[in-house]
């Protein structure tokens, strides 16, 4: 699987999304860093992200903080256009880790792209289930618009790869088809 997104485009996205933050304080605050410590009733080994095609680029896969599993992307729910090596990595030291480097999906979340049935890119708050709640979401506080908007621009770029458009979309079909419900 071969991603069009090259290693500095991903670099300047890092970059961009390191100059804001969704709220003007450490989220982690308000949840004692929920998404990077949850312990609960799933297993350590099922905690942890999907890095999107091209994003592994600038992860140093012998870092001390990261553990990597590769995984064949035909056994997990995801596009058909996605074919091979997907990279899954957990933090090792939650919540401490490397702001810097934290991965593309912890860098906007809450937000996560919804292509609507016209073709439009908008941005939803995440209504993924999740084993913990995040108090951005069930508090519904508003998020910086710097943040909003920088996340925004970066959707925009990333959906130029079509293995990444091909995944957003599949999401938000699921996502329209379950509203209907």
């Amino acid at each position: 699987m071969k991603s069009m997104i090259k290693k500095k485009t991903w670099k300047a996205i890092y970059r961009l999304l390191d100059r804001v933050s969704p709220v003007n304080y450490d989220c982690g605050t308000l949840c004692d860093a929920a998404c990077c410590t949850y312990s609960g009733d799933i297993e350590d080994d099922d905690m942890g992200i999907y890095l999107y095609p091209g994003e592994e680029k600038i992860h140093d896969r012998d870092s001390d903080w990261l553990t990597w599993s590769v995984q064949q992307a035909e056994d997990f729910d995801f596009p058909d256009s996605w074919t091979g090596k997907v990279y899954f990595v957990r933090c090792k030291t939650p919540p401490v880790c490397p702001r810097k480097m934290r991965p593309f999906q912890c860098r906007t979340y809450p937000l996560t792209p919804h292509i609507t049935e016209d073709g439009v890119l908008t941005l939803i708050k995440n209504d993924e289930e999740l084993p913990y709640m995040c108090p951005l979401i069930k508090d519904d506080i508003r998020l910086n618009e710097s943040f909003v908007k920088a996340t925004y621009t970066v959707w925009c770029h990333l959906l130029r790869d079509p293995l990444i458009y091909d995944l957003v979309e599949m999401d938000s079909a699921a996502r329209e088809e379950d509203d209907n419900l």
